[in-house]
């Protein structure tokens, strides 16, 4: 969607990545709880994204009916 989610979804393949890659337990465990917290951010960052656009489509409408 934007840049923010795409960044956002970026890091956590690179996390989930070296996750995959990690030889030490703590280190994985790191690098996915890394991951969920991108993710979460990518999902937080979609859903303002959606409201944005939805609020800009209702003001937009608004202009028009006035």
């Amino acid at each position: 969607m934007s840049s923010n989610h795409d960044f956002y979804s970026a890091r956590a393949a690179e996390a989930r990545a070296d996750a995959n890659s990690a030889k030490l337990d703590n280190v994985r465990d790191r690098c996915l709880r890394s991951a969920e917290a991108w993710d979460a951010m990518a999902a937080r960052a979609h859903r303002s994204e959606v409201f944005r656009a939805k609020q800009e489509e209702e003001k937009a409408a608004l202009r028009l009916d006035a």
